[in-house]
């Protein structure tokens, strides 16, 4: 196998923005919303004999750097390997996907395949509340008077978690957007991410938040003051989809997408505290009650989605 290290110095390139300037270059490019640790563990599986370079960062960001590039030509990215599937979802309206199904696709839920895009691990958005608080069994205990101006929640516009979870809230019968109008009118603050607010409830800046399982586990583990919770009716359960981009380098964009659905792959994802989408990898943390989003129901409707929550938040 060749050796790693030209791939983390592109890695930190093209982060910093040293960024590629053409396409079929035998440059095999993947933009990316996912958690470094996990994408540099699974890289470590992967050898397709060519240069890999990775643009990594928040989903709101990624999006910007595809808007900017089709302003100025043409996507460059041959994977898009996003947050939840409302922000990759849009791409494939645009004609900007390929439509295959991966040898590994099989192995995978129907939930989690679509002709363009596949499920790669599970998210689930939870409450994290000071230790031993007892503030919030339930969402509408998050968005209750009870815990006025106490309250963080990451922006869907930054984070694809947050976005995915504003889906599942939205269409929601028992919530709707008044869950947002409630959490507003009751003095939430909104930070960038996931991770914000997990320092913010640390800190004790705030009683609870909204964020991620797998990031406020590690918190856990590390010391962090936090407790998690599923509040009633459930955390709510997000997949990370991938999909290869059309007119790019297709035979290492596939081979890529298959290793990250391979039991290899899986095997990395799940030791880096997701959770993988093959039954036969291993998984052990604790859980709790779940929900899922319509995702049928949501697509085409993000612009909307947004809207409606810019309304009550700013950006």
């Amino acid at each position: 196998m060749k050796s790693l290290a030209p791939r983390l110095v592109l890695f930190g390139l093209i982060v910093a923005g040293c960024g590629p300037s053409v396409r079929g270059d035998g440059v095999l490019r993947i933009y990316t919303s996912v958690t470094q640790d996990t994408v540099d563990a699974v890289l470590a599986g992967f050898d397709p004999g060519i240069e890999v370079e990775v643009f990594r960062a928040p989903t709101g960001d990624v999006a910007a750097r595809l808007a900017t590039e089709e302003r100025q030509g043409g996507i460059l990215a041959d994977v898009l390997w996003l947050t939840d599937p409302l922000s990759i979802q849009q791409y494939e309206a645009d004609g900007l996907l390929e439509a295959w199904r991966p040898d590994n696709a099989g192995a995978l839920s129907p939930d989690l395949v679509t002709e363009t895009f596949f499920g790669t691990r599970l998210l689930v958005v939870v409450a994290v509340q000071q230790e031993e608080s007892n503030a919030v069994r339930s969402w509408d205990d998050l968005a209750g008077a009870g815990l006025a101006h106490a309250v963080v929640v990451p922006d869907p516009g930054f984070a694809g978690s947050a976005f995915g979870a504003m889906g599942f809230f939205a269409l929601s019968d028992r919530f709707g957007f008044d869950f947002y109008r409630r959490l507003a009118g009751h003095g939430a603050t909104q930070v960038s991410s996931p991770g914000d607010v997990i320092t913010g409830v640390a800190e004790g800046r705030f009683v609870a938040g909204m964020t991620l399982d797998g990031p406020a586990r590690s918190a856990v583990a590390n010391g962090s003051p936090i407790e998690i919770v599923y509040p009633e009716p459930g955390g709510i359960a997000i997949y990370s989809p991938i999909a290869v981009v059309v007119d790019g380098d297709r035979d290492e964009a596939r081979a890529f997408v298959e290793h990250v659905l391979s039991v290899d792959g899986q095997t990395a994802v799940a030791a880096t505290g997701w959770q993988p989408v093959r039954s036969e990898v291993a998984w052990s943390e604790e859980s709790g009650p779940l929900v899922f989003p319509d995702w049928s129901a949501l697509f085409d409707r993000q612009s909307d989605l947004m809207g409606e929550y810019r309304s009550i938040f700013p950006g």
